[in-house]
């Protein structure tokens, strides 16, 4: 609430160095405000008084965007994604050293991955042939990642998570 907006009868009104200049009526502690040439703005309506304060509040609300961005900013940083790695058990040599190159990329960036082997029509009868193929990956990429979650069969996918030895 700014200026005009404040409604209560009695505010307590703190002035723009932070001193306080007591409790007052609406109408006089909005005369201070203009004395200074800057805005009353409302700090603490839940107080009794209200708390209002002598501000400029377009710099203040610049402050407030300022200070949420950069809070925004630093949560994102702090968040570990998981990305996928989707393989099959017929999968060629180059064809895995290509998937688990961008693998290491998103270990080395600081993410987890989760290695997901899916198995098509009679192909689940050879359950160990994907999970060589799963061997091989997570050995290719051993030097980066710790198995979170080893290699389990469900359904008609083998799945494994890998998780970064670097931080993000």
């Amino acid at each position: 609430m700014v200026n005009e907006s404040i409604r209560f009868p009695q505010v307590r009104v703190i002035g723009p160095d932070g001193t306080s200049l007591g409790v007052m009526p609406r109408l006089r502690a909005l005369q201070v405000a203009e004395t200074y040439n800057l805005d009353l703005v409302c700090v603490s309506k839940d107080a009794n008084p209200p708390v209002c304060k002598i501000l400029n509040y377009g710099k203040y609300r610049f402050e407030l965007q300022k200070k949420q961005k950069e809070m925004k900013k630093n949560q994102k940083a702090k968040e570990i994604e998981i990305k996928e790695i989707q393989l099959t058990p017929v999968i060629g040599q180059h064809d895995l050293d290509t998937k688990i190159k961008i693998a290491n990329k998103f270990l080395v960036a600081g993410d987890k991955v989760k290695v997901a082997l899916r198995f098509r029509g009679r192909q689940l009868s050879h359950v160990e042939v994907g999970e060589e193929v799963m061997n091989r990956f997570i050995e290719g990429c051993q030097e980066n990642c710790i198995v979170e979650k080893p290699a389990k069969l469900d359904g008609k996918l083998l799945t494994s998570i890998l998780a970064s030895k670097h931080k993000k």
